[in-house]
């Protein structure tokens, strides 16, 4: 079995691997999250993480079952395996589906993000959209312009737009309309799309990646059982302890 011994420490590698880029998928979104009113997109990441910790106990059992020469616990092994296969394809299918979705969603909340801006006293929406304008270095939905159609820009009345929207390498920026060439000039909108999309493909990769593993793993675990099958001394043993 030494095929199925090998495969298991990349298994339990793989385990550590999906749950982390799991995790790195809600801790990213929920700096996007007041940019899609659904949380249909965070589906994915859930099961890649239920799948990590799954394939961390598939491990111990194939551990078990090699160290103890079960041709049961060989067999189960052999069945969660492709039942974790198939949950991934799964993944990449709602991955592939919910990428597509991320525009539209993103296109239906920006502006109700932007209008409800509150830069005196900034609640959690206000606080997303300069965390992203610094992050993404944009400014306002498609330019900074944008933001002379907001209610905080028509209430302030200075014809400036937020601070996040100015240039990181300038120190002296007001955010005054006056001066465009102290303002991101790019749009957050395709940014947003363009980031969460992101995310999004390191769920499909990650499940591709780890479904190819999985496909080894129930080869190694097939050619396995196969040997022990068509083994005497095994089959001897078997009948042996049978009737004893």
């Amino acid at each position: 079995s030494k095929e199925l011994t090998l495969f298991l420490c990349p298994l339990q590698a793989a385990a550590g691997i999906l749950c982390y880029v799991g995790a790195y998928v809600f801790i990213t979104y929920d700096d996007y999250d007041h940019f899609f009113e659904d949380v249909y997109t965070l589906i994915p990441a859930v099961i890649i993480i239920a799948v990590g910790t799954l394939l961390f106990i598939i491990g111990l059992i194939g551990c078990c079952a090699t160290i103890r020469e079960s041709r049961c616990g060989l067999a189960t092994f052999v069945i969660i395996l492709l039942l974790v296969f198939i949950t991934e394809v799964v993944v990449v299918v709602l991955g592939y589906i919910y990428r597509a979705k991320v525009e539209d969603e993103v296109d239906h909340s920006i502006r109700k993000v932007y209008n409800g801006y509150n830069g005196t006293n900034p609640d959690a929406a206000s606080r997303a959209i300069d965390y992203v304008q610094r992050q993404l270095r944009c400014c306002g939905i498609h330019n900074y312009s944008d933001w002379e159609n907001t209610v905080w820009f028509k209430q302030t009345k200075n014809n400036s737009v937020p601070l996040s929207c100015c240039k990181a390498a300038l120190s002296n920026c007001t955010g005054s309309l006056t001066r465009p060439m102290d303002l991101y000039s790019e749009g957050c909108e395709a940014l947003v799309v363009k980031k969460l999309q992101e995310i999004m493909m390191y769920v499909i990769w990650a499940a591709l990646a780890f479904a190819a593993i999985q496909l080894l793993g129930m080869l190694c675990a097939c050619i396995v059982l196969c040997r022990r099958s068509r083994d005497p001394a095994y089959e001897l043993l078997i009948a042996g302890g049978t009737y004893a």
